[in-house]
């Protein structure tokens, strides 16, 4: 396909525009070319086994590290920011903890719901136009392709980074063989800020966006599937039973987050209020009422009791 140059950047906005209508809080684009610092950074964290148990890091590398393999002939690559910050918090602060984005529904399902109806939109600029969508579970390096696209930088926690927005946001995307306008690349503005660092309780930060899995509280609640969690971590986790926020709560740069306005990852009221009590209380049956359609289901009820009892 050939465009004019002033057709390339009409599409460009266009595209951005209906993202944003769409509730996305931000939305970038990058080449679709290879990842090759990211490649080489990728294979020596793999080297290093920081992905512990998450084998499925090490699957598809091809298609990680290089568009094309994900969409044959792609072009572009259009990078969205969904918000899930919330000021809203458990009401009992002796409650075991979770993370913010799984107060409400699973952003996998909100997210790529949104991504289909941009993804009609851009379909239909052209005939001949090719897209895929990928939401986290894709062998995709959002985080990369997010920097490129000028959203912001990778942190020293690892995170995407954004001056405005902070890094409450889920990262999904597009890949097209449209052509489009690419924007520039932003400058790593965390300095000589170490908060995340200093504030990990298992020293899962092993250097500046280098997170050793194995230490980490997230991957430890969710990913790790042995039937105990190391005892040198028991003091540690600091109530947390599943994913962890730490890194994030402290980051400096999250004092711009402001709450979100999503309808579908409104936080459970019903999850909000429960008690200490009602944690340790909560068996199978409720478990699955309570998560139906949520993240925490990843964890299973028996991962999730593993959890309360090792905080007990």
């Amino acid at each position: 396909m050939f465009y004019l140059l002033s057709d390339l950047s009409y599409y460009t906005q266009t595209i951005k525009q209906e993202a944003l209508k769409l509730g996305f809080l931000d939305c970038g684009i990058t080449r679709a070319v290879p990842l090759k610092k990211d490649a080489f950074q990728l294979q020596n964290w793999l080297d290093k086994d920081y992905h512990g148990e998450m084998k499925y890091m090490e699957d598809h590398f091809a298609v990680r590290t290089h568009p094309n393999q994900f969409l044959p002939g792609a072009q572009s690559v259009i990078i969205i920011l969904q918000n899930y910050f919330t000021s809203e918090n458990q009401e009992d602060p002796k409650a075991p903890v979770i993370s913010k984005y799984a107060f409400g529904r699973d952003y996998h399902k909100v997210v790529r719901g949104k991504l289909k109806r941009l993804k009609l939109f851009i379909d239909a600029i052209s005939t001949g136009i090719k897209s895929k969508i990928f939401v986290d579970s894709a062998p995709v390096m959002e985080r990369s392709l997010a920097r490129n696209a000028g959203l912001g930088w990778i942190g020293k926690n690892s995170l995407l980074l954004s001056r405005k927005y902070g890094s409450f946001f889920f990262i999904g995307g597009i890949m097209t063989n449209l052509e489009l306008e690419p924007d520039s690349r932003k400058k790593d503005n965390c300095g000589d800020c170490t908060r995340c660092i200093d504030e990990c309780p298992t020293g899962a930060i092993v250097s500046p966006g280098i997170i050793d899995s194995r230490k980490c509280i997230s991957y430890l609640t969710i990913e790790y599937k042995g039937n105990a969690i190391p005892s040198l971590f028991k003091s540690f986790f600091k109530n947390r039973v599943f994913g962890c926020d730490i890194c994030q709560d402290v980051c400096p740069w999250n004092k711009n987050a402001h709450p979100h306005d999503e309808y579908g990852l409104k936080a459970n009221p019903e999850l909000l209020s429960l008690t200490k009590t009602d944690w340790y209380e909560m068996d199978e049956e409720r478990f699955n009422l309570l998560f139906k359609g949520s993240a925490v289901k990843r964890a299973k009820f028996s991962g999730l009791r593993r959890n309360l009892n090792f905080i007990r």
